[in-house]
């Protein structure tokens, strides 16, 4: 006897092949199609569709994992499997001489840190702890160039050494043995943007044998865009990696349209032989720390020294300069996002008052120039603030979502479920679908499910999972279409999906009637 059968469902497989009418059982963690036995249960899902779970390709869950704020922001919204450790930052491995650098830099995607942390110098030891922890969703893990480089070397803005790259490797290693996912970048962030492109490449050669993924959050978004791509598909060139960049979009208004020279590059480069795919979260502003707005030199001695440079005057007005002045080489997400009337405090614990505003109405409000109130927000906060930025166009969100290399993550950065932040973090991908789907009708929906499932699991190489296929592991979401929609908005982020009704994760119901059943099914998920 099945422990479930769900039938009289719409089944949605992953594929990419039409919708059929039929019922799927459920025995132990396993899918069995078109069952004939009896069931235990019997879930009548006529009008809903059925399909496998949500495999978000870029979260940051490592940094809650475990929390009840992280089974709310994935497992409310379909997610059944996240990918985490991406833009060069992961949780783990540490080393204690550095550990509160390290955590400065996870501060914005979490607000405490488990007190096994420090014994964290291994990614074996790491696992030992996640394994432990109550999961809603099936986890695997990048790790991070940034949080290597801290356990190496902390802050040193220079490139690494002979000897301090071979431990770096040696690290890395030792973590695709014990099951890590692959190795991820983040170019744009202190310390991984001090690091040049052979360091990169000898780091992704070590995760080759194991078959592992080269994630980047490139060097540059915006005016630079193409040239980063061309050092990314180089990565992958080099070190013979599958390649994935990481939330693909052109930041900034002169820099719209570049999407479609790159995605050509993309294409040109699986035509090569080179394993290249991109990420994307479908919304039109993104998100990240305020201190993205400054240049990354100036972090070189940690964030406390920032902090008290940021109260001086002559140093602001020297900052201003730079960031105002388009030639200065960074991505400069001020400009991105078009002035402080495009930068939104999502996240300031230490300025309670200025989040959920854009800095240049907040700065109207309170009677002082926008530049000294961005300046006073980072040094109240030691430079650890959340921003949202108004960065990107409708026309390339779009073009991203449409190609067939492009799979969906949510980005998702939010420490707890009462911390404004980026709708992304709750909606991704219901929204992807009420978007792309039912608002624009650029995509038929079996496409859309395919994106955030099958092909997801093919490109990242996830055994077993993304489709509805006999033998898969019974990861599932039951939903209406036509009730299905995101709530989450800029202003109220942390809202539940309408029109989900059942998510399973490994045959066990965590999720029903837009409540957590209690049920903690979730893996860690060994590469």
């Amino acid at each position: 006897m099945l422990d479930i059968i769900i039938k009289n469902a719409k089944i949605i497989d992953g594929s990419g092949a039409p919708a059929y009418d039929g019922s799927v059982g459920i025995d132990g963690d396993k899918i069995v199609l078109h069952p004939t036995d009896d069931a235990r249960e019997v879930i009548d899902a006529a009008g809903r569709c059925l399909c496998p779970g949500f495999i978000d390709a870029h979260s940051h869950g490592d940094l809650i994992l475990g929390t009840k704020s992280a089974m709310l922001f994935k497992t409310t919204q379909g997610v059944t499997t996240e990918v985490t450790g991406q833009c060069g930052l992961s949780i783990a491995p540490t080393n204690p001489k550095y550990l509160d650098l390290v955590q400065h830099l996870l501060s914005l995607g979490t607000d405490s840190f488990p007190d096994d942390m420090v014994n964290w110098d291994s990614f074996e030891s790491f696992r030992k702890y996640a394994d432990r922890q109550p999961k809603t969703v099936n986890a695997m893990m990048y790790v991070g160039h940034s949080s290597l480089r801290i356990a190496v070397m902390g802050f040193a803005n220079r490139t690494a050494t002979d000897e301090e790259l071979e431990k770096m490797k040696s690290i890395l290693r030792s973590a695709m043995e014990h099951g890590a996912a692959g190795f991820s970048t983040g170019l744009i962030y202190t310390p991984s943007c001090y690091a040049d492109e052979r360091e990169i490449v000898e780091l992704a050669k070590v995760i080759r044998p194991y078959g592992g993924i080269y994630a980047s959050h490139m060097r540059n978004e915006s005016y630079d865009l193409v040239r980063s791509v061309e050092e990314t598909i180089d990565v992958g060139r080099k070190a013979g990696v599958t390649v994935d960049i990481s939330h693909h979009k052109a930041l900034g208004k002169a820099n719209w349209g570049l999407v479609k020279t790159t995605l050509k590059m993309i294409h040109d480069a699986r035509a090569e032989g080179i394993n290249v795919i991109c990420d994307q979260y479908p919304y039109e502003c993104n998100m990240t720390h305020l201190n993205a707005c400054v240049p990354p030199w100036h972090f070189d001695q940690g964030f406390d020294v920032l902090t008290e440079k940021l109260r001086d005057s002559a140093f602001r007005a020297q900052l201003r300069r730079e960031m105002e002045d388009p030639a200065t080489p960074y991505d400069n997400y001020y400009l991105n996002a078009g002035g402080w009337g495009g930068v939104f405090v999502s996240s300031a614990t230490a300025t309670p008052a200025a989040e959920g505003k854009f800095i240049a109405d907040y700065a109207s409000e309170i009677g002082k120039d926008p530049w000294d109130t961005f300046f006073d927000i980072m040094a109240e906060n030691r430079c650890s603030a959340g921003g949202v930025y108004s960065s990107m166009c409708t026309e390339d969100v779009c073009t991203v979502a449409l190609d067939p290399c492009t799979i969906v993550g949510s980005d998702g950065l939010t420490r707890s479920w009462e911390e404004k932040g980026h709708p992304r973090a709750s909606g991704t991908f219901p929204h992807a679908i009420t978007y792309f789907v039912k608002e624009k009708g650029l995509l038929p929906l079996e496409t859309m499910i395919r994106k955030m499932t099958g092909l997801t699991a093919d490109y990242l190489a996830i055994k077993n999972k993304g489709y509805i296929r006999d033998g898969y592991d019974a990861d599932l979401v039951l939903f209406d279409y036509d009730r299905l929609q995101d709530t989450a908005t800029y202003t109220n982020p942390n809202s539940l999906t309408e029109g989900i009704d059942y998510v399973f994760v490994n045959g066990k119901c965590v999720y029903k009637d837009m409540q957590l059943t209690g049920v903690c099914s979730g893996r860690m998920v060994r590469h």
